[in-house]
């Protein structure tokens, strides 16, 4: 087990470091800078500025430096926002992201579950049909046409919630929702799949046959076993719900990391831009090294390979 988690952290800082050095150099080449804007700044102010921030350097000593500070916790100044560095930006917006990406994942689970738990012991009855509707529409409608429709639907004709903002419970109903609808569908199939290949299992017929009951079959022997799709597939539906946050976050008005990331990439804030990618690349990461981890110890045969 050791080795298998060795393996697994020395795989994710690789590919982090390979990610913080494609995008540093993606961004130098993108044209236009953090100093460009519709009015022409003065060649003198715009010279002053790149070497205040360290802009005029070669980009392989800009990359040494910021690797250099990368490693002491620093991800620099924001180029847009004055006086202020990218980590109080960052620990800012961050929290307002985790706090959707966790409302979405806890309906994503909730909702899925029950669905899959629900087809895989009524195959082939109107439930499992109407299970599986629900997740056929999650899997085929995305979010930017759900959340609008949302709005219109629930904020704008009905009243029950704001459209936008951040500032009240009910204001996580909504983003949360049609977050957590995209992600609930693959579970909820995850789900009956995993239980159904279970359920047909000897010790599960040895259990029935020892008279146990059916919620008790399920719970204590089919579940643990059944749900291992949906583990596996819990690093990707993070990673999911985190990079599809830009999306509820812009249609909502939310003031989290995804919507901050846009506006810096339209800003061409460099340092911002990096530290967004950098935050989300780490917490990604780790998540799916937990999921590893975790299947691992749940299925043996997962540490050999």
């Amino acid at each position: 087990m050791l080795r298998f988690i060795t393996s697994r952290l020395l795989q994710s800082l690789l590919a982090l470091y390979l990610i913080i050095t494609a995008t540093f150099f993606m961004l130098r080449f993108v044209p236009g800078g953090p100093f460009t804007a519709e009015k022409a700044v003065p060649k003198e102010i715009l010279r002053n500025l790149e070497a205040h921030y360290g802009l005029n350097q070669p980009l392989s000593r800009q990359y040494l430096d910021y690797l250099g500070r990368l490693l002491h916790g620093d991800f620099g100044p924001s180029f847009k926002y004055s006086n202020r560095t990218v980590n109080e930006i960052l620990a800012d917006k961050l929290p307002v992201s985790l706090e959707l990406g966790a409302w979405s994942l806890a309906v994503a689970l909730l909702l899925g579950l029950a669905l899959g738990i629900i087809a895989a012991l009524r195959r082939n009855t109107w439930a499992d049909y109407l299970a599986s509707a629900v997740g056929m529409t999650g899997l085929s409608v995305p979010t930017f046409v759900i959340g609008p429709l949302a709005v219109l639907a629930f904020a704008i004709h009905l009243g029950w919630f704001s459209a936008s903002g951040w500032y009240l419970p009910s204001d996580r109903v909504l983003p949360s929702l049609v977050l957590g609808l995209a992600y609930a569908a693959p579970i909820s199939r995850l789900t009956r799949g995993g239980l159904l290949e279970v359920l047909h299992q000897d010790y599960i017929r040895t259990a029935r046959a020892k008279g146990a009951s059916e919620l008790r079959v399920v719970l204590k022997h089919a579940l643990r076993g059944g749900l291992l799709p949906v583990v596996a597939y819990l690093g990707p539906a993070i990673a999911g719900i985190l990079t599809g946050s830009f999306v509820i976050e812009t249609i909502f008005q939310i003031p989290g990391l995804g919507r901050e990331f846009v506006t810096s990439a339209f800003n061409r804030d460099y340092t911002l831009v990096l530290g967004t990618v950098i935050l989300y690349a780490a917490l990604i990461m780790a998540l799916n090294f937990l999921v590893d981890v975790v299947q691992a110890w749940m299925n043996p045969r997962v540490r050999l390979e």
